[in-house]
This record gives C-alpha cells, structure tokens and sequence, in this order.
C-alpha cells in the first residue's frame, strides 16, 4: 500500500496514511480532529523529479549517446 499525505480542511492538520490505491481519493479520518473534511496534498517527491536527470546523466556519459 502506498503512503498518501493529507491536510484536514478543518483544523489544517497534516499527515500521512497507508491507504489502498482505490481508496486514495477518498476522504480520510484526521488523527487530529477525527474529521473527515481532508484533501490529499501533492507530494514533493512526485512534483520535483522529472525536470532533472536525463541532461546531467547524459552529459556525463563518456561515450556521448546512448546507442553507441
């Protein structure tokens, strides 16, 4: 199961879930104020790791493409 951040909409608390893939989208029970007004945030993790990478690892390799 994957970890899922979320922020309560009432008390603005925020935290993390082991939750099902079919049950991300659901609203999720805050330990804070056991509301369920919550909204699964964005992670940081999935949002910054495509604009790197490709043009750093390339760049590096010795033999100037990948097919040589």
């Amino acid at each position: 199961m994957p970890l899922y951040e979320y922020r309560c909409l009432t008390c603005g608390e925020e935290f993390e879930k082991l939750v099902s893939i079919s049950d991300a989208e659901k609203n999720q029970h805050c330990p804070e104020c056991n509301n369920n007004t919550t909204i699964r945030k964005v992670s940081t993790f999935a949002s910054t790791g495509s604009s790197f990478g490709s043009s750093a690892s390339a760049s590096s390799c010795s033999g100037g493409g990948r097919f040589t």
